[in-house]
């Protein structure tokens, strides 16, 4: 396994949060934090109201909230009492926009559209109704268009933002920490431009970037802030601890989201009156519900049924699906096969070594020779076939076709456990969602 650098601190976490927030008040002209209702972005939104309490800081924020629909009726009353109960100091944008979101309950859709007009009859929740809530009546948002990707939301709402408050320097606080995931690590190192040279931030435009003024602490900083200053959050996370629940495995994400599948059956047990609305909003629900940490949606050790390679397998998975699910898991799984075999692709050198011993049919081409940077040592490899099954510990790292299978299983249309990144969901889906609601 890869080697993560952690750069240490000559201060604890909470005086270095403290520089942080001085230098993004003292740098730019306009300042909104994402607020999802969470731990992490809870916190960050809290820190940043006392700190400028404590420092006499009468400008207002921004704060920026996109609203899922489907969510804990715990999580809705947090995020309520933040954005109703600082008017001294923020300016609450509650978007509750319709817009493709992943879905990952379902084999018969990769998308679902939270707060879709024609669907308001099924809605989970009702529309929350404060002055702060933007939604399909009474939006100005100039780049919206309905069905787009809610990631593509977000980024184009720091632009607009950025317009709507004159220009100049625009920053997005947001809560990220390296230590919920080694993604989330290489999103804030691996990254194309920081602002000014400051690690814990992203370039995300002409005078705009993201910064990430908790990416260094830990979930036990996290809580331990809450305690100590006697902060607000969501009080779903007590529930949660009761539930037995670790606190590092927390999650209040939109329920059809995948990092939600094993917790999807948290719904029936803390909030049964919102789970019945639910399972009405979205096709599979349930069954992920029941089976979302078991082998049947390859949560577990996956093992393969009598008879079958994984090729012979994965064959079988694809003839179950939809036509159109199938031909895009196609599309993923032709573009991995001819890259590993024709292009090739950089693995850990620990993992090559491994590969080595294991006799698998690769060519080992030495270190990378693109100007890429790394987090530790590599070696670009190519396979000469592609393989059934890589028994290596850092398995998710190297092509096979078992990878492919807990793709399917997982209901992974972006099959990101293969490395994808969501740079584009379905381009057909979104023109015909584009196509069915513009006459709204």
């Amino acid at each position: 396994m890869m080697e993560i650098k952690k750069l240490h601190l000559k201060m604890d976490v909470y005086r270095a949060l403290q520089k942080r927030l001085a230098y993004v008040f003292a740098e730019f002209d306009n300042i909104f934090v994402a607020f999802s209702g969470g731990k992490d972005s809870g916190l960050l939104l809290s820190l940043t109201l006392q700190y400028m309490r404590e420092h006499g800081i009468k400008r207002k924020i921004g704060v920026f909230h996109m609203d899922y629909e489907a969510q804990y009726e715990m999580t809705t009353q947090y995020v309520t009492r933040m954005m109703t109960g600082n008017d001294d100091l923020i300016t609450p944008y509650w978007s509750c926009m319709p817009m493709s979101v992943p879905c990952t309950t379902s084999m018969h859709q990769s998308a679902w559209i939270p707060w879709n007009p024609d669907d308001k009859d099924i809605w989970v929740r009702p529309m929350p109704d404060y002055p702060s809530v933007i939604n399909i009546d009474n939006h100005d948002f100039y780049f919206y268009q309905i069905g787009m990707i809610d990631y593509r939301f977000q980024e184009k709402f720091s632009g607009w933002y950025q317009k709507q408050h004159g220009g100049g320097k625009t920053v997005a606080l947001v809560g990220i920490r390296t230590q919920e995931s080694l993604q989330r690590y290489t999103a804030i190192v691996n990254k194309v431009e920081s602002w000014k040279g400051h690690i814990w931030t992203t370039m995300t435009g002409k005078n705009a970037c993201a910064a990430y003024p908790l990416y260094d602490w830990s979930v036990d900083d996290i809580w331990t802030a809450n305690a100590r200053f006697g902060f607000d959050y969501n009080k779903l996370y007590d529930l949660m601890y009761y539930a037995g629940i670790k606190p590092h495995d927390m999650r209040v994400a939109s329920p059809f989201l995948g990092a939600a599948q094993e917790s999807l059956n948290l719904y029936r047990i803390i909030e049964p009156q919102t789970w019945g609305r639910v399972l009405g909003r979205v096709n599979g629900a349930n069954f992920t519900a029941i089976y979302g940490a078991s082998k049947a949606m390859a949560f577990k050790n996956i093992t393969l049924p009598k008879g079958h390679t994984w090729k012979s397998y994965l064959d079988f998975l694809l003839e179950t699906l939809p036509d159109d699910t199938r031909n895009k898991y196609l599309e993923k799984f032709n573009s991995s096969l001819n890259y590993w075999t024709e292009k090739g692709g950089a693995v850990a050198k620990e993992t090559a070594d491994e590969l080595r011993a294991a006799g698998a049919p690769c060519e080992y081409l030495g270190a990378p020779r693109r100007n890429q940077k790394y987090t530790g040592e590599m070696e670009f490899i190519k396979f000469s076939e592609y393989p059934d099954d890589m028994p290596i510990d850092d398995f998710k790292s190297v092509p096979s076709y078992k990878r492919m299978c807990i793709c399917i299983l997982k209901n992974d249309y972006a099959c990101k456990y293969m490395g994808f990144g969501l740079t584009q969901l379905d381009m057909q889906r979104r023109k015909a969602a584009l196509d069915k609601y513009k006459n709204l």
